[in-house]
Order: C-alpha cells, then sequence, then structure tokens
C-alpha cells in the first residue's frame, strides 16, 4: 500500500556539516507521525526538504506515490502538503485574515494575467479564498483576531494565525515545526486537543516536538533523528524503551 508521504533516503549537507543521512519513513495516510531527537539533529532540515524549501542532495520524497523533492514550496502545498516554522513567519503590513488567505491561493486558478484582468470568476475565486480563511480562523477559535494587524498580535496568537494558515489550504498532510515551543501546560494540553480534532478532519500530521509528553499522547509513530540520523521508527512506547534513544537523550550525548 502506497504510503501519503515516502522519504527515501534522503542526505543534506551543508559544507562541512552533514545535516541529514539516508533518512528514511514513512506516513501513512490518518496517523499522526512525530519526529524528534537533540537540538541539531535535522529536523528542520528534513521539513525543509520535505516542503520543497530545500533540495536533498540524495535521495527522494514521494507525496502520494509521486516524487516531490526539488520542487518549489507553492507547488507542494498545491499538491496537498502544508507547514508551519519554528520560527513563526507571518507577513508583516498584512492583517491575520489576509495572511491567512495568503495559504489558501496555492489552491486557487487565478494566475498572473487572470490577476490583472479581474474577469468575473476571478472576484467569485477571492470571496471563496476568504470565506475559507474565515472558516480556519474559526476552528482555532480566533475570527475576532481576522482585522488585527498579524505581526502586532501576542507570541500565542500568532502561533495560532500561523496555523490557520498552514490550514486553510485543507492539506492531506499537515506539517508542524515546534508547535508546542513558548506553551505553557495549559496551552500544551489544549494543543493535543487541537491535534486530534485536526485529525478528525481527515488530515495526516507530521510533528517536530521538544515536548515529550505532548509526542507520546498524540502520535502513532515515532522517529528519531541523531546527528542527521535515523535511530529508530516505532510505535511511542517502544521508542521510549529503545536504548539507543535513551542513550541519545539520557546518555554521553545530552539532549
Amino acid at each position: 500500500m502506497t504510503a501519503l508521504l515516502d522519504v527515501r533516503g534522503v542526505s543534506k549537507r551543508f559544507g562541512g556539516v552533514q545535516a541529514l543521512k539516508d533518512v528514511s519513513f514513512r506516513v501513512e495516510k490518518g496517523t499522526v507521525k512525530a519526529l524528534i531527537g537533540p537540538n541539531g539533529a535535522g529536523k528542520t532540515t528534513l521539513f525543509d526538504v520535505v516542503s520543497g524549501f530545500a533540495a536533498p542532495d540524495a535521495g527522494a520524497v514521494l507525496f502520494r506515490g509521486a516524487p516531490i523533492e526539488g520542487a518549489p514550496p507553492h507547488r507542494v502545498a498545491g499538491l496537498g502538503l502544508s507547514r508551519t516554522f519554528q520560527h513563526i513567519r507571518l507577513f508583516a503590513g498584512m492583517t491575520a485574515l489576509e495572511n491567512v488567505m495568503v495559504g489558501r491561493h496555492p489552491r486557487s486558478r487565478a494566475g498572473f494575467l487572470a490577476g490583472m484582468l479581474h474577469p468575473p470568476w476571478t472576484w467569485r475565486e477571492e470571496r471563496e479564498i476568504e470565506d475559507r480563511a474565515r472558516e480556519a480562523l474559526d476552528f482555532l477559535a480566533i475570527p475576532g483576531l481576522a482585522g488585527a494587524d498579524a505581526t502586532s498580535l501576542s507570541y500565542g496568537q500568532q502561533r495560532a494565525v500561523e496555523l490557520a494558515r498552514a490550514l486553510a489550504s485543507e492539506p492531506e498532510l499537515l506539517l508542524l515545526d515546534e508547535p508546542a515551543a513558548g506553551l505553557n501546560m495549559r496551552e500544551t494540553v489544549e494543543l493535543a486537543k487541537l491535534v486530534g480534532r485536526i485529525r478528525e478532519r481527515g488530515i495526516t500530521i507530521l510533528v517536530v516536538e521538544h515536548d515529550m509528553g505532548l509526542v507520546m499522547n498524540v502520535s502513532d509513530e515515532v522517529v528519531v533523528l541523531s546527528y542527521g540520523e535515523k535511530i529508530a521508527d516505532a510505535a511511542p512506547r517502544a521508542v521510549q524503551q529503545d536504548p539507543e534513544v535513551v542513550r541519545v537523550y539520557l546518555g554521553e550525548d545530552g539532549c
């Protein structure tokens, strides 16, 4: 059976640093898979490769069985794969609603020429884009932020707007890069519930996270990276008991 996401032998080097080395794993449709590892393990680099922000030096990335490695981010997003970022990336000078609408545009049909000429169907499409953006804000219970300047919002609110932007494209696969960063215990509990609600919408999730309580609570499977190499890929409890994982997190390598 074809996995929704199939990462095969991906390697990536930056100068003298081997960020990823022959990494392979699969994400099955309808699951939540976590990607964990110490700082510098290559997690965000792997997200960049999967989402089109970086091209691998070797290996392949297949989405629904078709190769996407090296495709630009907007093309990857248009195929049904969206992401959030470790460091929030919102557009300054735009409202929260406008930022979320940007996330919907990869699903639109209007190109540059149509955007210049404004035929009637482009107006209808723009209204549909706004409707979907408002639905995403409603889903995250932040409709009141629609008209606010996005970059003037609090950290938690900006996180929510960025997630709404990712959801506005109605992705099949959602990549969450450290969604619990900066959250307190109560907010992390709410995040776990939100991940469950997103999954109930039929969205498959790949999440990078340092909060192990959250990882063990929401994940079906966990991939562990250390120095750019995969050292484990199994159910959460099996990963917790894996001697190599324990060594990486608690032994001489630290975390």
